[in-house]
């Protein structure tokens, strides 16, 4: 708990260092702020250096839960969203050229030294803050491809100030040298949440993937691939063999995936690679009510329909698929799925403003004029404890996908064979209770659909769409699969209208399973009858009545076509321009302030 404390001292620490630092390009601020008086002692070093600890956390800035992706569709102000479905240009999308972090970092890397202990330790705070500098200069990389390389603290004077953009190539280069620093040279151990030497290799792993893969689905940029692919393949089979870590297995499929998304203590647990801690009355999760419910994020009928059933079979593959009910949906399913998503039968404890509901009973979908009808319960709390809430633990990085990765990066370099499954992949499903995945695999050709061109990719296409199957049903709404779409190069997936629960006409529907009605679909020029006058179960249950009708008009549930079909949440999700989409301009007032940074992709 002290070194909880201490990590929120150095927060904020950090942030009144940082308190004039926020727009690095428009301002900046004295150098010598604690540079004399500061970076002394190894205590020094470690305020600053967990102050720069950034790991995800619950809400929208995290990027946990809402992502533009076919997992789930938001109503709130998504920017992926926008660009897609209005003219988007440097002027509008403002976001992302933040730089006060990078000068914080580097401000430590120019100051560290200066403190009295073995080199052994100073390499060690060397090595985490270029972990850090990589880290951010791969969120640069994702969101604007060729960015300006700074690893120096710049003064009002300095003349890369106004330098252009540094190439891909050059860039990525540099983040791969902090990156291997840092696995040579940071400790092996540390406290939870601090950054160790297998909290590197982690991040290598899954950045060594992103821009192999990327550079081999984007070959317009013309840029070696292989070495990346095979960094990935080597890391993350040095994890699987040194790290100490195996999946979270109790020998309970039914449980053991969701145990991890709303614990309380996963201190230890042997999956956890990299854990937000939390701990009511200390350092408290941001653990908000709108996880589930009718708010701005809704599951899509397409993610439900990529979970395969139980006995490994395409969901596809079964006789009349797309005009299945919601309760035909659950049945015999990846266990997976009745842990991500509230399924027939389910019972809410924790009942409030957005999941609303009689504690201890079944819970009925809720429809809203813009949600799917699906909701998720991976990471939402069902328990109505306050305490609960603030002592969630959050799993950063999972072991899980090490394995995933360590699969798609034979499959991609055409080098994966049985043992390589059997000791990746089919751990994670063997976990969730699935049947193993062989070599050569028949294909889905709904899977298949998704990825146009894949059989191009490499002689094991075939395991390849499986694996990316695999990694979307287990790592859902981790902030994962926005960025596996950018690097596959498969943008046009987000042109797809999100779909919600399909009903084949108006009538009385069961929800929860029993066998017994729970709502009650009616016209649009219908009139919702008054309570007492409205339509029981044979349970003496009153049905819930929704009137049905066509997207944006008066009803309560939007119907494809009006009284049947599945229900509609929005109009087009826009067009998606190829490559332009993959990146994001340059807010328009630094390209004012600096005119050697030039637009690129047709961004204007």
């Amino acid at each position: 708990m002290k070194k909880i404390m201490i990590i929120a001292f150095a927060s904020l620490f950090l942030m009144t260092f940082q308190a004039c630092n926020d727009d690095f390009m428009d301002r900046f601020p004295q150098t010598e702020i604690g540079r004399e008086n500061f970076f002394n002692t190894r205590e020094d070093l470690q305020i600053y250096i967990n102050s720069l600890i950034n790991w995800e956390n619950f809400g929208w800035s995290s990027g946990i839960f809402i992502e533009a992706s076919d997992d789930a569709h938001s109503t709130g102000n998504i920017e992926f969203r926008t660009i897609m479905q209005q003219p988007a240009s440097s002027a509008t999308i403002s976001g992302g050229w933040n730089w006060g972090r990078l000068r914080s970092i580097n401000f430590f890397l120019e100051n560290f030294e200066k403190a009295s202990i073995p080199e052994s330790d100073l390499n060690h705070f060397e090595g985490v803050a270029r972990f850090h500098r990589a880290r951010f200069y791969m969120d640069m990389v994702r969101r604007f491809g060729d960015v300006p390389w700074y690893d120096k603290v710049l003064s009002t004077d300095d003349a890369d100030l106004f330098k252009p953009r540094d190439p891909r190539s050059l860039v990525i280069e540099k983040v791969f040298e902090d990156f291997e620093f840092a696995a040579q040279h940071v400790n092996n151990s540390g406290q939870v949440g601090e950054v160790t030497s297998w909290v590197v290799k982690a991040y290598i792993v899954r950045e060594a993937l992103y821009e192999g893969t990327f550079r081999k689905y984007h070959d317009y940029l013309g840029l070696p691939w292989q070495p990346f692919v095979e960094m990935a393949r080597d890391y993350a089979q040095d994890i699987m063999q040194n790290g100490g870590y195996t999946l979270h297995n109790t020998g309970n499929p039914q449980q053991d995936y969701a145990a991890l998304f709303a614990n309380t203590n996963l201190v230890g647990n042997p999956e956890v690679i990299v854990l937000n801690r939390s701990i009511e009355g200390e350092r408290n999760a941001a653990w908000p009510p709108t996880v589930f419910g009718g708010y701005e994020q809704s599951p899509t009928r397409d993610l439900v329909q990529a979970y395969l059933m139980a006995d490994g079979s395409f969901y596809s593959a079964q006789e009349n698929w797309e005009t299945f009910t919601f309760v035909e949906e659950f049945q015999n399913r990846d266990p997976r799925m009745y842990q991500t998503l509230a399924y027939p039968g389910w019972i809410i404890y924790n009942t409030g403003t957005y999941a609303a509901g009689e504690a201890g009973e079944p819970y009925i979908q809720q429809f809203n004029k813009n949600f799917t009808g699906y909701h998720a319960i991976k990471y939402f709390v069902n328990n109505p404890d306050p305490i609960v809430h603030n002592s969630i633990d959050i799993p950063v990085f999972r072991y899980a996908e090490i394995l995933l990765t360590y699969a798609e990066a034979k499959a991609e370099l055409a080098e994966l064979t049985q043992t390589d499954l059997d000791v990746s992949l089919n751990l994670v499903r063997q976990r969730a209770g699935m049947p193993a995945l062989t070599l050569n695999p028949q294909v889905d050709p709904i899977q298949q659909a998704r990825y146009p061109g894949i059989e191009s990719s490499t002689t094991q296409w075939r395991e390849l769409l499986e694996i990316r199957r695999e990694r979307r049903v287990e790592l859902t709404h981790e902030s994962r699969r926005f960025t596996d779409i950018m690097r596959y190069k498969a943008g046009k997936i987000l042109e797809k209208k999100p779909e919600g629960l399909y009903f084949p006409s108006l009538g009385n529907y069961d929800l929860s399973g029993d066998g017994h009605a729970d709502v009650k679909l009616i016209g649009q020029s219908d009139v919702i009858p008054a309570f007492d006058d409205r339509e029981k179960n044979e349970l003496g249950v009153t049905l819930v009545y929704y009137r049905t009708g066509p997207l944006n008009s008066d009803a309560t549930v939007y119907l494809e076509n009006d009284t049947s079909g599945s229900i509609e949440v929005i109009a087009s999700m826009g067009t998606f321009e190829d490559p332009k989409h993959y990146y994001r301009p340059i807010p328009q007032q630094h390209v004012v302030v600096n005119p050697q940074l030039k637009q690129i992709y047709g961004w204007e």
